[in-house]
């Protein structure tokens, strides 16, 4: 016997106050009913407008994740769209772009994807990043899609009482697991200092919105402060459970000279790894964040 199972209770893509009002500048097209949105009307290679820089903003908080299709810029366009969000993220572990605030994910029969872990990213850093725009330069014919999740829609349909129980709890954050594997005991060692393990809330409170967001993530989060290694793990294993609800996610099928932009406050993300050995390039620039609460 098939045993059917209840959809989530509750899918808000907004806060319950949000002034939903049309969108004048931009183009909108929705592709879940929570999370992702595809901009038209937009060009990159271009300054924007305070009006369009305005909706493409609140177009960001709504949706999460939004998607900018035929977007044939460079560093210095990539860039300066960036720096309209705040001050660049210079990554520690992995760089190889043009400058140090872009990254470069170069993939292909020497080095497959690896990035194939729901997460979050850089939550080992005391204030992680507020967000993040990647920009596809080559991509692979078949694959190579990226997957987004809403983790305040993750938040909102656990169950009350586990809710209740998270809302104070705080975790610990760190890079050895992952970065730190790749690096030797000297070099480890001077990241550490660099680099202590942190500790954010499980749920943070979204600094523009207010909304509640599950903030812990199966690549960073080590441990839950002030519980015992087994009731941490299962308590972690169902929390890292709810970004796999496809209720909760859109994914993008990338075409070159794609870009998006992910609030990495309120999303985790993971790209499928299933185009080996075809070549796939992007490269990313972060935004400065803030410290969770």
């Amino acid at each position: 016997m098939v045993k059917l199972t209840a959809g989530p209770r509750t899918l808000r893509r907004v806060p319950d106050d949000w002034n939903d009002k049309a969108y004048e500048h931009i183009g909108v097209r929705p592709l879940a009913p929570t999370i992702g949105a595809e901009i038209t009307g937009v060009d990159l290679g271009r300054p924007l407008t305070d009006e369009v820089f305005g909706e493409v903003h609140r177009c960001l908080l709504e949706w999460k994740v939004v998607f900018l299709r035929d977007q044939h810029i460079g560093d210095r366009e990539h860039l300066a769209f960036a720096r309209l969000w705040g001050d660049l993220e210079e990554h520690p572990f992995i760089r190889s772009g043009a400058t140090d605030d872009v990254v470069r994910f170069e993939k292909g029969a020497k080095m497959g994807g690896y990035e194939n872990q729901w997460h979050t990213d850089v939550t080992w850093r005391a204030a992680p990043a507020m967000g993040a725009i990647l920009r596809a330069i080559e991509i692979p014919e078949v694959g190579g899609d990226t997957l987004f999740a809403d983790m305040a829609a993750a938040y909102d349909n656990l169950p009350e009482s586990l809710r209740t129980r998270i809302d104070d709890m705080r975790a610990a954050h760190d890079f050895v697991p992952s970065f730190g594997l790749l690096l030797d005991a000297e070099r480890r060692a001077e990241m550490r200092e660099r680099f202590p393990a942190v500790d954010h809330p499980v749920v943070r409170t979204h600094p523009e919105t207010g909304r509640k967001t599950l903030f812990v993530n199966g690549v960073f989060t080590t441990h839950i402060v002030g519980l015992d290694e087994a009731e941490s793990e299962a308590l972690l294993d169902q929390l890292y459970a709810q970004a796999s609800f496809a209720e909760y996610q859109c994914r993008w099928r990338w075409q070159a000279g794609d870009v998006a932009m992910w609030d990495n406050r309120a999303t985790q993300h993971y790209a499928c790894s299933d185009y080996w050995p075809e070549r796939r390039v992007m490269e990313r620039v972060a935004i400065v964040g803030d410290r969770p609460y």
